[in-house]
């Protein structure tokens, strides 16, 4: 099953995401995000000094004003 990073602040996708299957850890610094197929944030701090670094070539997803289960419809699109 595909390997998701998530954001330590969204424990309710974290365990939707958990409840269908996916492999899921905590994302905390860029070195987390080695292995896995998919990234999910919270967009809280997106781009705070009109700077953007990629760190990762993997799917990244904002979750900022979406539900868990729009999140996880998501994660299912950006994977298959």
């Amino acid at each position: 099953m595909s390997k998701i990073a998530v954001e330590e602040s969204l424990s309710d996708i974290s365990s939707a995401l958990q409840q269908k299957g996916y492999e899921v850890i905590t994302l905390k610094n860029e070195q987390d995000v080695q292995g896995c197929d998919c990234c999910v944030i919270s967009g809280q701090d997106k781009n705070v000094m009109g700077m953007a670094d990629v760190s990762t070539q993997q799917a990244v997803i904002n979750a900022d004003g979406s539900t868990a289960e729009q999140v996880c419809q998501q994660v299912e699109q950006r994977l298959r």
